[in-house]
């Protein structure tokens, strides 16, 4: 069975940082086939992804969280991580994490129940 579990989330003031984890266990393959990547919705709005990261390790990121987010993942220990920095308000969502073997079809692959992040003013 399939299963990514987040961790890291909370709340903080403006400024603050959070690292958020995405653990993973049950893939048919090796962690380092599958890319990566982080979501996050806020009440009222759409999805939004946030990141990703291939399995050679090639990022991309949202417009909004340039030079502020990083995406990282350490294949050994099958975990993603989000490292949050410059935390604004409007960062403020459940963040998710995701899982497909074809980037193309990241927002379709597994998913994990997600973890709240709250950035107060």
């Amino acid at each position: 069975q399939v299963d990514l579990v987040e961790s890291g989330g909370g709340s903080v003031q403006a400024g603050g940082s959070l690292r958020l984890s995405c653990a993973c266990v049950g893939f048919t393959h090796t962690y380092s086939s599958y890319c990566m990547g982080w979501f996050r919705q806020a009440p009222g709005k759409e999805r939004e992804e946030v990141a990703r990261i291939d399995r050679v390790g090639s990022t991309t990121y949202a417009d909004s969280v340039k030079g502020r987010f990083a995406i990282s993942r350490d294949n050994a220990k099958s975990t993603l991580y989000l490292q949050m920095n410059s935390l604004k308000p409007e960062d403020t969502a459940m963040y998710y994490c995701a899982a497909s073997l074809q980037c193309s079809r990241l927002a379709r692959g597994y998913w994990g129940q997600g973890t709240q992040v709250t950035v107060s003013s």
